[in-house]
């Protein structure tokens, strides 16, 4: 077996008793970047020296002993997540050149680990987008099917694990943008409850909405990961003083004692019959583990689309009117003007989806629509707040699809950006409500692309998830379980 298809979990077992180096490991990813990345195109840049020397840092705490659960362990960032010295670029022109002062609260945990930064991946503009296809730099392959998309807007960091560029990712999760790609290649994605990782240095799209979660090849690997990445962080306003667990204790067998939520909603018009099949059998799995299965409604799930799209764009006319030209980021030289450089720089930087996306906002945020439109879609969010709540009354934790359909092919919905937002209907209403959830593989479709099986559950209690995800890996055997690429 070659180093880079080793899962976190076994890395660090070979690491810690001597049989694999970081440097090792680190250069088994590096070449396999070199090897496959102009096929998959994951990654948006990467840091082959930087990386060689925290692994050779890591080599030495490890000898040492002093090593703590990600020592040495080869990751990539989304390139939305500030990192000191090293370009961050949102997958935008308007940042194409632009090196942050200060790293993400998380991108400083990794490293506090000793993991190894190999690159930034690639990503939606803005984190706008449903399948990466928006990214000014590169748009990453679904490694099990190249010409379909890898999912969006953490495309780079799925595609990056699934073909086994690094040992695990993390992205960032607005309305589902670590679930999705999660699904449609086949990896382990975890979106954690609104306040359980820090948010700061993770560059704003929806303040309301944004989260940083992990991407991995398999549960165990996700749950050590979330281990490292949680907690509160005075600099981030929205973080949450909540004592964090030990989310690997909670990967055990069995689920009795625990009731599931099947929510009829998830299951109407539209939804493709191998994803329902892949779900049906997540549910037996977990009626079979012990778990008592029970019905219930989240009547508010049609008005998601909606108020996910109004909220979100509106606080993207406001997140990103920093960018003008003025202070950082592009600006065009040839206007005449204070107002023809505002203009200009806005127009030629910004993609087609991300200016779609600030108007919404700004016309919804606008003298004599803002009650019509932000406000009114701000009274419906808390109903569907509410339904989640009432719906945990009655169970721990609920399953679904993650999305409608498994990954459609490069340019199928490129003049129809609604049939794209409709593709996040089954994600954004986990957003909208602050609660966990996660994608964990469950199948295959007949032509051989990943199904994945969604859980959700209450506030701050994503042991349950990962209890539940896992007991749905060990029946599937689908752990680790990775593309063949030439």
């Amino acid at each position: 077996m070659n180093p880079y298809e080793l899962t976190i979990g076994q890395a660090k077992t070979e690491l810690d008793n001597g049989g694999l180096s970081s440097r090792e490991l680190t250069l088994s990813c590096l070449d396999r970047i070199k090897s496959v990345d102009g096929d998959i195109n994951a990654f948006i840049s990467v840091a082959e020296e930087s990386a060689l020397k925290q692994a050779d840092l890591a080599d030495k705490q490890i000898k040492t002993g002093t090593q703590k659960p990600l020592c040495g362990i080869p990751f990539s960032l989304k390139d939305l997540l500030c990192t000191r010295g090293m370009i961050t670029t949102c997958g935008s022109k308007i940042l194409e050149n632009f090196v942050p002062p200060y790293d993400a609260t998380v991108v400083e945990k990794l490293q506090n680990q000793g993991a190894v930064i190999v690159g930034k991946v690639a990503m939606d503009e803005f984190a706008m987008g449903s399948t990466s296809e928006n990214c000014a730099f590169a748009v990453p392959e679904n490694p099990w099917k190249t010409g379909y998309v890898a999912g969006g807007s953490s495309g780079g960091s799925a595609a990056s694990v699934a073909a086994m560029e690094c040992l695990g990712s993390l992205g960032s999760d607005t309305g589902g943008s670590v679930r999705q790609p999660a699904s449609l290649c086949g990896v382990v994605g975890v979106k954690p409850t609104y306040g359980r990782v820090s948010r700061y240095g993770l560059v704003a799209f929806a303040s309301s909405l944004d989260q940083v979660g992990p991407l991995s090849r398999d549960v165990t690997d996700a749950a050590l990961t979330m281990n490292c990445i949680s907690g509160y962080d005075a600099r981030d306003s929205t973080s949450v003083q909540e004592n964090v667990p030990d989310f690997t204790a909670s990967l055990t067998e069995g689920m009795a004692g625990l009731k599931v939520g099947v929510p009829h909603e998830y299951f109407g018009e539209g939804l493709n019959s191998e994803v329902a099949e892949v779900v049906t059998n997540g549910i037996q799995i977990l009626r079979d583990a012990g778990a008592e299965i029970v019905e219930l409604s989240l009547p508010h799930t049609e008005y998601c689309v909606a108020v996910y799209y109004l909220i979100a764009s509106a606080e993207a006319s406001s997140n990103l009117a920093r960018y003008d030209g003025t202070i950082y980021g592009y600006r065009d030289h040839d206007a005449e003007s204070l107002m023809d450089m505002y203009h200009e720089s806005r127009s030629k930087g910004f993609g087609d989806e991300v200016k779609r996306r600030i108007l919404i906002g700004t016309y919804a945020l606008s003298s004599g629509y803002y009650d019509a439109y932000y406000k009114q879609a701000s009274k419906v969010r808390t109903l569907i707040m509410n339904d989640f709540k009432k719906a945990y009354e009655s169970c721990d934790l609920i399953i679904s699809p993650v999305t409608p359909t498994p990954a459609w092919k490069r340019g199928a919905h490129a003049d129809d950006p609604l049939a794209l937002y409709l593709s996040d209907i089954l994600t954004i209403s986990a957003n909208l409500a602050g609660i966990p959830g996660i994608s964990v593989p469950g199948g295959f479709s007949s032509e051989g692309l990943p199904i994945g099986i969604q859980l959700q559950g209450p506030h701050f209690r994503e042991d349950v998830l990962f209890k539940a995800a896992f007991n749905i890996e060990r029946a599937t055997q689908l752990g680790n379980i990775c593309p063949k690429i030439p």
